[in-house]
């Protein structure tokens, strides 16, 4: 049976460490807290929605054409 490597297991424990306080930072310096920051990440990128949505009404103008 193989021997369990501790230095390893500890150096996994310290980057997860590391990276969660680092993420922690990250969120304070944006101003926003936990659930701040979830609730956006599920959203369209800023500008693709509005753009295609201002492009499709171009086929209904502001006068109907039958009444001419």
């Amino acid at each position: 049976m193989a021997k369990p490597n501790y230095a390893f297991a500890k150096r996994q424990r310290d980057l997860a460490k590391k990276a969660k306080k680092e993420e922690k930072r990250l969120r304070k310096a944006a101003g926003g807290d936990e659930t701040d920051a979830t609730a956006g990440e599920g959203t369209a990128p800023e500008g693709a929605a509005p753009d295609q949505s201002e492009q499709t009404p171009a086929e209904s103008p502001s006068e109907p054409a039958g009444d001419e």
